[in-house]
C-alpha cells in the first residue's frame, strides 16, 4: 500500500493520468463538433457521452489533490496537446464534402473537361469581374479528395483563384457514380490507383 502514497504515485502517474485523459476528451470534443456540424446525430451524442465522463475522471482527481501542482500543469498540457490531436484526427478522417469555387480569366474548358471526366461534380458559368470577363467554376468534392483536386486547377491555371467553403448536406448520389467509375479504374487498372 506505501507504493500507491508514494510522491511516484502523487507527482509522476497522477499528472500523467491526468495529461492523457484530457488529450482523449479534447480529441473527443473536436470530433464531437465536427460530428454535429456535418449532421451526425447518432455518432455526435455517443461521442460526447464519452468526452464528459473522461473529463469527470480527470477533474475528480485533481480535485481530491488541489495542492498538487503537477496536476494543474498536466491538465493544461492535455488540453493544449488534446486541441492539436484532435485537429490531427480531424484532418485525417476528412468527413464530409467541400465546394471549391474557382474564377478564372484563362480558358477552363480543359480543367473542366478533366475534372468531369474523374467523376467530380462540376458547374460553371460566365461572369464579369474587375478586369472583364471570367469563369467560375463550382466544383463539390469529398474532403479527401480535395487535394487532388487543388492539384488539377493549379496544374490547368496556376494563377486561378479559389475559395475551399465547408458543405453540410449533399445529393450523395453524384457520388455513388463517381465512386463507382474510380472503383473501376482501379480494377481495370490498379497500378494506376484510381485511373490517375
Amino acid at each position: 500500500m506505501e507504493v500507491f502514497n508514494s510522491d511516484v504515485v502523487t507527482y509522476v502517474l497522477l499528472p500523467l493520468f491526468i495529461f492523457v485523459a484530457r488529450i482523449i476528451d479534447v480529441s473527443l470534443g473536436t470530433l464531437r463538433i465536427i460530428f454535429t456540424t456535418k449532421g451526425m446525430k447518432r455518432v455526435a451524442p455517443l461521442v460526447g457521452f464519452f468526452e464528459v465522463l473522461i473529463w469527470l475522471m480527470a477533474i475528480s482527481r485533481i480535485m481530491q489533490d488541489l495542492d498538487n501542482w503537477g496536476c494543474y500543469i498536466a491538465y493544461a498540457a492535455g488540453f493544449a496537446t488534446g486541441n492539436f490531436v484532435g485537429m490531427f484526427l480531424e484532418e485525417k478522417l476528412a468527413i464530409g464534402h467541400e465546394m471549391i469555387r474557382v474564377i478564372t480569366r484563362k480558358d477552363a474548358t480543359k480543367l473542366i473537361e478533366n475534372l468531369r471526366a474523374k467523376g467530380y461534380g462540376v458547374t460553371s458559368v460566365r461572369a464579369e469581374g474587375i478586369e472583364g470577363e471570367v469563369a467560375v467554376i463550382y466544383i463539390i468534392a469529398r474532403r479527401s479528395m480535395i487535394k487532388e483536386v487543388l492539384d488539377q486547377i493549379n496544374l490547368f491555371n496556376p494563377r486561378a483563384l479559389y475559395t475551399v467553403e465547408s458543405i453540410k448536406y449533399v445529393n450523395k448520389e453524384i457520388f455513388h457514380m463517381a465512386e463507382e467509375e474510380r472503383q473501376r479504374n482501379w480494377l481495370t487498372n490498379p497500378l494506376r490507383k484510381g485511373g490517375r
